[in-house]
């Protein structure tokens, strides 16, 4: 383990197991607890001053109702000046998160990066099942491209799926979606940032490339905090409720990975979700997708949200800056 890293987990107090299983409002107040509002409170170290950018929550319209998207926009002189789109959906296992989780971070990310931000809340399970958080960011995908003018946004000058753990899986499935939808024809994304990405059950994976996916074995031996197990994406699948053959729940299985946008990948040592991200960086490659990768050896799953300012969190962060530049150049 990264010598920083295993400080920071060793000084964390020693949790006290709940009686009987929690229920979902208790997990969801505990991962609030421990994991978003530490989060948040440090990202606001960093936001920027308010007059530099706007902030204003949207609701798309969806099947059965209508979902929150805030969207950050520059402040610049220029007042006809227009924008790149990062379109960003949180991780958390599709159980988890909302748009408050990185609402800061993305805050910077837009005012340094003169990028407009659309950050999407899209719906969890277990109330929503698969493919509604999947088909929620379509649509919100689409609201973007029909509302350019309100944002400020030019998709020519960059338009780059972002997501992290269950947001990267969203965001790898929207790059095939789009490119394969006669509606984002001139307008499809330019890029993809895929961190930690979630992109197959064990049981999904093609037969071809089970030798390539060592992560799960090699990385279960170790007790660390948010580590995704076995067991635990077991249980996912039986709320989540994705085909295993489904595409869109794997995005390997879909029938070709060419023509998709280039895709920039940050992945952890120690995850045992770290080959979906190296396994399928690999596949991009080989099918002429220009890729880059940064792989993080030593830290877990989640680690720059827990511990954000140890030194290797630090060059993450700094890495993600870099490569959403690299995918404002279109990987090169």
């Amino acid at each position: 383990m990264d010598p920083e890293l295993a400080a920071a987990v060793a000084a964390l107090p020693t949790p006290t197991p709940p009686e009987g299983t929690p229920t979902l409002e208790e997990s969801r107040a505990e991962f609030n607890r421990v994991i978003a509002l530490p989060f948040i409170n440090w990202q606001k170290t960093q936001v920027p001053e308010g007059s530099t950018y706007t902030v204003r929550d949207r609701i798309v319209p969806v099947e059965g109702g209508g979902i929150p998207v805030r969207c950050i926009v520059p402040t610049v002189e220029d007042e006809n000046a227009t924008f790149p789109v990062l379109f960003h959906m949180h991780g958390g296992g599709f159980i988890f998160g909302d748009i408050d989780l990185d609402d800061y971070y993305l805050r910077r990310l837009a005012v340094d990066l003169r990028i407009t931000v659309v950050n999407v809340e899209y719906r969890l399970t277990p109330e929503y099942t698969f493919p509604t958080p999947l088909n929620d960011c379509i649509a919100a995908l689409k609201w973007v491209v029909e509302n350019t003018s309100d944002l400020k946004a030019d998709l020519t000058k960059g338009f780059i799926l972002i997501g992290d753990s269950a947001g990267g899986n969203l965001a790898a499935v929207l790059a095939h979606e789009a490119r394969d939808d006669p509606f984002f024809s001139g307008r499809q994304p330019t890029g993809q940032f895929l961190r930690e990405p979630w992109l197959a059950h064990p049981d999904s994976i093609p037969e071809r490339l089970t030798p390539h996916y060592r992560s799960m074995e090699e990385n279960a031996k170790h007790d660390l905090p948010l580590a995704p197990t076995r067991a635990g994406l077991d249980g996912l699948m039986l709320v989540y409720k994705p085909p295993l053959t489904d595409p869109r729940f794997c995005p390997l299985l879909y029938p070709s990975q060419e023509g998709l946008p280039p895709a920039y990948f940050q992945a952890m040592g120690l995850d045992t979700l770290r080959d979906d991200g190296v396994v399928y960086e690999r596949e991009l490659r080989a099918a002429g997708v220009k890729t880059k990768l940064d792989l993080y050896p030593g830290v877990h799953h989640g680690f720059h949200a827990q511990f954000p300012t140890i030194p290797i969190a630090t060059k993450l962060w700094d890495d993600a800056r870099k490569g959403v530049e690299w995918l404002l150049r279109g990987g090169e």
